[in-house]
């Protein structure tokens, strides 16, 4: 059987409707997706292509006007149509104000197929509503309307069907990684493998035998033959992250590996030739590095064929919105088993925030959030380091003889200048206060 190109997801909690509309639309050759819960159907919108939502209002838990609700919101353009068995005023005009198609059960087969063509027949432009292309501002993991953002897009279109090496420069947190990942799977290669290694998180004595791969005797332990990340990534992408903790011995090899497209293992004599498309990135100044003779300075031009800077947050803060509303949707599905919001005034704080710790730092603050708030976050659900702090002045510096005299009237404060109490408390007789006094 020929699929046709909708995908229709149905939402239902009786089986029997599911079945019923499962087996009229497989006979118009529709392809289905079936959930019985509003959980269900926000899991498979959010990885999964969806052409029209066929919708029942009245469901356990969440119902129905949740669901056509949040997909009101991240869905625009997805056409929705409720089939449901209680035909009130109320219902019709909410169904109404939300621009959905309306059916009442019982129905026939004709009243659904006239339903679903009218539903369709009023989406034919960019129908295709994925988690991928939620909105115009995602570019595969990639989120921002920023002209920044624009620009790094621009050249990850220039690259991704070609093999050039590409260096990604950017402040720890900045998602340097999902550059690499859209270079590689918006191209033609990403079927290829995608290797990545954070050259940071593999000891040095071992960095060699992870990427080249090792023989058999090369070293204590080595009791078989291994590939390394190389090998593994054939035809396809390696991410080097953090390029700059790599060691002068690997960082030599790597240069071998761009100019002569080989590897030797280690503890070999043979070279292997590789098809591999190097990525490299770093939050480290390499030409500092290179002033100091920590990284090869024909090296860095290898792998600078092609530079992307990805920006910190704090200079893209238009695009802060954006990417909570992607966390928000992220964990309120998975904690809360709903969509979570947040007020405007939150949402002001965390746009004034300089984000220091950048994307990753934004992710945690939400996530947090989320797990605090019930429905809506708020501001006492963010942490204090993003709120308004007064900065007080330092206290003079005092010699040690004024801040007794200080922390004497201070205790004469609180006795109520009752010497007898006064000297109880700071462990001297009534004879050494008044002395004190005087002086």
């Amino acid at each position: 059987m020929q699929f046709q190109k909708e995908n229709i997801l149905v939402v239902d909690d009786d089986i029997n409707i599911l079945e019923l509309l499962q087996r009229h639309l497989q006979s118009w050759n529709y392809h289905i997706y079936k959930a019985v819960s509003v959980k269900e159907a926000v899991a498979i919108l959010r990885d999964t292509s969806i052409d029209l939502l066929i919708t029942d209002l009245k469901m356990p838990e969440v119902d129905g006007f949740e669901l056509i609700k949040f997909v009101s919101e991240h869905y625009p353009k997805l056409p929705k149509l409720v089939v449901t068995g209680y035909p009130s005023i109320q219902d019709s005009l909410t169904a109404i104000k939300s621009k959905v198609g309306y059916l009442t059960k019982p129905f026939t087969k004709e009243e659904l197929k006239s339903a679903i063509d009218n539903s369709l027949s009023k989406n034919q432009v960019n129908l295709k509503s994925t988690a991928k292309e939620r909105d115009k501002e995602a570019y595969g993991d990639i989120i921002g309307a920023s002209e920044k953002i624009d620009k790094v897009i621009q050249i990850i279109e220039r690259v991704k069907d070609n093999k050039a090496t590409v260096f990604i420069q950017g402040e720890s947190g900045t998602g340097k990684e999902l550059v690499a990942r859209a270079i590689h799977y918006q191209g033609k290669f990403s079927r290829a493998p995608f290797i990545s290694v954070n050259c940071g998180g593999i000891p040095e004595n071992l960095m060699e035998a992870e990427l080249f791969g090792y023989v058999k005797g090369a070293f204590t332990g080595a009791d078989t033959n291994r590939d390394g990340y190389f090998q593994a990534a054939q035809g396809g992408t390696i991410f080097l992250d953090e390029i700059g903790n790599a060691s002068i011995a690997v960082q030599s090899r790597l240069l071998r590996v761009l100019q002569e497209k080989e590897v030797m293992k280690v503890g070999s004599q043979k070279s292997e030739k590789v098809d591999v498309r190097i990525i490299a990135a770093s939050n480290s100044n390499l030409k500092e590095m290179i002033t100091k003779q920590a990284f090869r300075e024909d090296l860095y031009y290898r792998l600078t064929v092609v530079e992307i800077d990805v920006v910190p947050l704090r200079e893209r803060k238009e695009d802060i919105p954006l990417l909570v509303d992607k966390f928000l949707f992220k964990y309120g599905v998975e904690y809360k088993d709903r969509f979570v919001k947040i007020n405007s005034e939150a949402s002001d704080l965390l746009q004034r925030y300089d984000w220091p710790g950048n994307i990753r730092e934004l992710e945690n603050v939400i996530q947090r959030a989320v797990i605090m708030c019930d429905k809506i976050i708020e501001i006492e659900h963010l942490p204090n380091a993003l709120k308004f702090n007064i900065e007080f002045s330092s206290e003079k510096l005092v010699s040690l003889k004024e801040m007794e005299r200080q922390y004497i009237k201070k205790v004469l404060n609180v006795t109520n200048n009752n010497k007898t109490k006064a000297a109880e408390i700071l462990g001297i007789d009534r004879k050494t206060i008044r002395q004190k006094l005087s002086e």
